[in-house]
């Protein structure tokens, strides 16, 4: 009988993270499966538009119940609102969510010829959504309210003042007080962030400043455009301006956090995953090391040549918003970087190489580094997408999605290798790269080269970059090949942009 093979050992480091990382999904999984404790749901898509029915679980027969639509803002979901949809459910009334054209699950276009376009599409969703409300049999038709975030502020604002029969409105965010304009809507809540571009604030006031309506202005202290979503505050108001039956309170970060959690961990996991996708190899040499100053100049020059190309590239008229020109700014800035790279100056000669094994060994490596890719990369869409789909918004492709998706990651590829290649593999002066990268993206929207609602994609873009900075330092201590890091980044940084951000 043939002795058994010896058990695989992983590093001490990797193995304590692959502990960790089992520990902090098993939390993030358990807290999300309990985040919809109290409350049932039902998904139903009716004229193409996906909407989520969310009541509560038990409840006295209390007859038919209000019935609230809630509405998401740009490049949002219904997915983005359900912690307010589980508030005013288990306050007692029926709460409908939807996805608006070209968000979330609905594969339609948003509709780019202007404002006014736009605005037609989502008064077209609305009167789908409403009209299924109160269509229910639990739901009186005579007690509907609105309530929105941002666009859907707008949205659920000027629908109500042309429907008089609604009675209660909520507008978080609004971004503009010509939606409120005049006496109605009514009856309106105005709910803004303390801590808000001041476009907002001043929206929000001067919205509620209307005579001949009952309008209440709310600001909630140290939150933003979208933590103010999250807010216990924000769900307090809600609810005490909403009618109430006495429900269970809100639970604004149930999925917020466990999500956290979960993103954690599995953030955690890919060094050991690393350690058994490669294996022992020795670390790569790296090239020779550019000079700090050139490196800061050449990072500089071409993410400013980026913002400015990017607005004319043809990635601009991609059915995406937003996202078109950050995939356009992607692939000039990495197209520069790359140039410069091969041609730098450098500092110090390169680590001379150890005599290599043997071919067929040399190709196994090949093989396997292919393997680990794959391995890798795939790890890398499940980590981006999982947390984020089931935490905080929609993260899956519908309809163009599909073919949106290579593009998107090809623009994000081209810049994280030539990153890469400018940086040497250095972990410091890659991280340098991508923060002049995410100040350029910042500048061309404040100077009016890019959408403005660039401002607002700005941290989560950041967030990705810090978190591709950290796993390609990762790959680079495995061993692995120059051309993984950028493969795995490309992943991280181009699923989110493609799943999430509006079609048009």
């Amino acid at each position: 009988m043939s002795a058994p093979s010896p058990p695989l050992r992983l590093p001490g480091t990797a193995a304590v993270l692959a502990v960790l990382a089992v520990l902090l999904v098993a939390l993030g999984g358990y807290g999300l499966a309990r985040a919809s404790d109290g409350v049932t749901v039902r998904h139903v898509t009716v004229a193409g538009v996906p909407m989520t029915e969310v009541r509560a679980a038990a409840q006295a027969d209390v007859g038919r119940r209000p019935g609230v639509v809630v509405a998401h803002g740009f490049a949002g979901s219904a997915r983005l609102m359900r912690p307010l949809a589980d508030t005013v459910a288990r306050d007692g009334m029926v709460a409908l969510l939807l996805d608006f054209a070209g968000h979330g699950a609905n594969p339609g276009r948003l509709g780019g010829g202007g404002r006014g376009v736009s605005d037609r599409t989502l008064a077209a969703d609305l009167d789908v959504a409403v009209a299924h409300l109160r269509g229910l049999p639990d739901v009186d038709p005579e007690r509907i309210h609105l309530v929105g975030h941002s666009m859907g502020a707008g949205a659920v604002t000027r629908w109500a003042a042309d429907h008089p029969e609604i009675l209660r409105t909520v507008a978080i965010s609004l971004p503009d007080a010509g939606d409120a304009a005049g006496a109605r809507p009514a009856d309106l809540l105005l709910i803004v962030g303390g801590a808000e571009f001041p476009d907002f604030r001043r929206a929000a006031e001067e919205a509620a400043g209307q005579r001949g309506s009952t309008r209440r202005l709310v600001v909630v202290p140290g939150v933003e455009h979208i933590s103010v979503l999250f807010a216990a505050r924000t769900h307090d108001e809600v609810a005490a301006w909403l009618p109430s039956h006495g429900g269970s309170g809100a639970r604004p970060t149930a999925r917020l956090l466990p999500a956290g959690l979960l993103l954690l961990g599995v953030g955690l996991g890919f060094v050991p995953l690393t350690v058994l996708a490669l294996g022992r190899r020795p670390a790569r040499p790296r090239p020779p090391a550019p000079s700090p100053g050139w490196l800061l100049g050449v990072a500089v020059v071409a993410a400013g040549v980026g913002a400015v190309v990017a607005a004319v590239v043809p990635t601009a008229r991609l059915p995406l918003a937003v996202g078109g020109h950050v995939t356009g700014f992607l692939l000039v800035s990495g197209l520069l970087l790359a140039v410069a790279g091969r041609w730098s100056p450098p500092r110090a000669a390169a680590a001379p190489l150890k005599p290599g094994p043997a071919a067929p060994v040399a190709h196994l490596g090949r093989a396997r580094s292919v393997v680990a890719a794959v391995l890798l990369t795939g790890y890398a869409v499940l980590a981006v997408a999982v947390p984020i789909h089931l935490g905080l918004t929609s993260a899956l492709p519908v309809g163009a999605r599909w073919w949106l998706l290579p593009v998107v990651a090809i623009g994000s590829l081209v810049f994280l290798a030539g990153a890469e290649r400018v940086s040497g593999g250095r972990t410091a002066r890659h991280a340098v790269v991508g923060v002049i990268a995410v100040l350029a993206l910042t500048a061309s929207a404040v100077a009016g080269l890019a959408p403005g609602f660039v401002l607002l994609v700005v941290p989560l873009f950041a967030l990705l970059v810090v978190w591709q900075v950290a796993w390609a330092a990762v790959l680079r201590r495995a061993g692995a090949p120059s051309w993984l890091p950028p493969v795995v980044g490309a992943a991280l940084l181009g699923w989110p942009v493609a799943t999430t951000l509006p079609l048009t």
